[in-house]
């Protein structure tokens, strides 16, 4: 049987829509967290924001751990991600698509290297592939010209 981490974090509503998210780490700042208008005031991400910027920070991390460790460090990762919100068959808003663009610089002339880390790294992603079950993700890597290095499909 595997083992079990928890974390917890808690939420304190300072108004309306608007809560103060509390880490379970303390040199970790509160994190302003609120609704986009009418219904909130803009004054943080909402949930959809923070669950793409969480597969985007997963795979960026996951594929930098990958090419450091097969000694491919780049000279940087940048992440790009787009939500898609749309309706479901009872007409409630859903997040129904995420598609990340990581785009790599510095990376050496000798590309063949990298194709084992494409072929890793998102399964080795907690956050990606948990949301994955119920949203379609859909992932490139480019180098710093815009070339796709690698292309996963999702969904959308």
């Amino acid at each position: 049987m595997s083992e079990i981490r928890q974390f917890t974090l808690h939420l304190d509503q300072i108004e309306d829509y608007e809560f103060k998210v509390r880490f379970d780490w303390p040199d970790v700042p509160d994190l302003r967290v609120d609704e986009p208008a009418p219904l909130g005031h803009n004054a943080g991400p909402n949930a959809a924001r923070l669950i793409a910027a969480g597969v985007a920070n997963c795979l960026s991390a996951s594929l930098l751990f990958c090419l450091l460790k097969s000694r491919n460090a780049p000279g940087g990762v940048r992440a790009s991600v787009t939500g898609s919100i749309g309706r479901n068959e009872k007409g409630r808003l859903r997040l129904v698509g995420i598609d990340v663009d990581l785009t790599l610089s510095g990376i050496p002339e000798d590309r063949s290297r990298l194709e084992r880390c494409f072929n890793l790294f998102e399964d080795f992603c907690v956050v990606t592939e948990s949301v994955r079950d119920g949203v379609p993700i859909g992932v490139r890597v480019l180098d710093e010209e815009g070339a796709v290095l690698h292309q996963e499909h999702g969904n959308t």
